[in-house]
C-alpha cells in the first residue's frame, strides 16, 4: 500500500493515457519500470510494457465472481487484478483519511505548485507511516 511513484501535477480530468505518456517520456522525474516488474493499470490505459490490465470481454469485478468462481486463466487473472485494484483504491481511501487535506476541498486554496507539495508530502509520510503502523500491513491475496 506504499506509494512508489507520484505525480501530481495534472488536473483530475486529464486522461489516463495522456498521464501516462507523460510519465514514461518526462526528461525529469520520469516513470521506470524496473527489469522483470509490472505496473498495474486499469483498463482506461493503453497497452504497454511493463503495465497490466485487465482482459477485455473478460469478467472482471470482484461481485461478477460471487455468484460462480472464475473459469479460465483469463478470468483468474482478472479476479486477481480486480483484487489488487482493490488494494490501490484502499491505499488512496487510508491516505485521504489519514491526511485530511486531501479530500477536504481545501486545496482550492492553495497555488497548484503548493498543492503538488501537499501531495507529495502527504505520500511520503503515508509510507514512512505504513513502515511503523500496523494497522496499514500487507494482506495475503492473489
Amino acid at each position: 500500500m506504499k506509494f512508489t511513484y507520484i505525480l501530481p501535477v495534472w488536473e483530475g480530468s486529464a486522461s489516463d493515457s495522456r498521464i501516462l505518456n507523460d510519465a514514461l517520456t518526462r526528461e525529469m522525474d520520469r516513470l521506470i519500470v524496473p527489469r522483470g516488474k509490472y505496473y498495474l493499470a486499469d483498463a482506461g490505459y493503453q497497452l504497454k510494457v511493463g503495465f497490466l490490465t485487465p482482459y477485455k470481454s473478460t469478467r472482471y469485478h470482484l461481485n461478477e465472481y460471487s455468484s460462480s468462481p472464475p473459469e479460465t486463466p483469463k478470468e483468474i487473472f482478472n479476479l486477481c487484478h480486480a483484487s489488487l485494484q482493490k488494494t490501490i483504491e484502499r491505499s488512496f481511501g487510508v491516505l485521504k483519511k489519514r491526511f485530511e487535506i486531501l479530500g477536504s476541498g481545501a486545496e482550492q486554496y492553495f497555488d497548484v505548485d503548493t498543492r503538488g507539495d501537499i501531495v507529495v508530502a502527504c505520500c511520503i509520510l503515508h509510507n514512512y507511516l505504513i513502515g511503523v503502523d500496523s494497522f496499514s500491513g500487507s494482506r495475503g491475496g492473489c
